[in-house]
């Protein structure tokens, strides 16, 4: 993957918190130019299962490893939501299928996480769809959850996606739809929806997913994690 030198110059992302007040700026690095970067799984409260496919991340790994030319560990970090561990991950993904619930601190640990540099990929396994619009919501009250048209450039990034959103999981039989939320023109927060992505990078074995729906959502785990680095 051919990334430019700004890139190589916008972090995996600051420091410290003192008394609920964030220092936040941020030099990321390309995954191509990384030693064993970690992505990272968010943990949130609510009880909605934040935990769940634990084989997805570590193929999304393994996929992006080969076909972008990334460096990634295979074993990801799993970091809270209102912990300042949060700002060493460029790249955190959300699933679940229930509640979640932030704290006004971690609400605000977040925002400050994004709005310095992170990404945030939440990927809606079923049944998590309006909690986590409320908890968005509180993290960006003025910013709204928009849907992307296929155009947007995180459908067209190593692989093509022409109509948007692949879908690999039935879930209520809607179409499968990408959403998200941007500060000052960038796109910080991606929300797949209807689609269950992380089900598709699971082990075969896990979901007896066909070989193409599981390519197609590795295909599209690259092109995000590719966008992201790239912002």
């Amino acid at each position: 993957m051919r990334l430019t030198r700004s890139v190589l110059n916008r972090l995996i992302l600051l420091s410290f918190i003192t008394a609920g007040s964030l220092l936040l700026m941020a030099v990321r690095p390309a995954p191509s130019a990384t030693n064993n970067l970690k992505l990272a799984l968010l943990k949130y409260n609510g009880g909605g299962d934040w935990y769940a496919n634990p084989t997805a991340l570590p193929n999304l790994a393994d996929f992006c490893n080969r076909e972008l030319g990334t460096s990634f560990a295979r074993d990801y970090a799993t970091v809270e939501v209102g912990s300042a561990e949060l700002y060493n991950y460029p790249f955190v993904h959300m699933t679940g299928h229930g509640n979640v619930v932030f704290s006004n601190t971690e609400a605000e640990n977040l925002r400050n996480y994004l709005i310095g540099g992170g990404f945030l990929h939440i990927d809606d396994n079923f049944g998590m769809d309006p909690y986590v619009r409320a908890a968005l919501k509180k993290v960006f009250p003025e910013q709204p959850l928009v849907e992307l048209p296929w155009e947007h450039e995180i459908y067209h990034q190593r692989f093509e996606f022409k109509k948007g959103l692949p879908k690999i999981h039935k879930h209520d039989d809607n179409p499968s739809q990408g959403f998200g939320i941007f500060w000052e023109g960038r796109l910080v927060v991606f929300y797949s929806f209807e689609s269950d992505l992380g089900d598709g990078w699971e082990d075969q074995e896990v979901h007896n997913d066909p070989e193409e729906l599981r390519r197609q959502a590795l295909r599209m785990g690259a092109n995000i994690i590719q966008y992201a680095f790239q912002q």
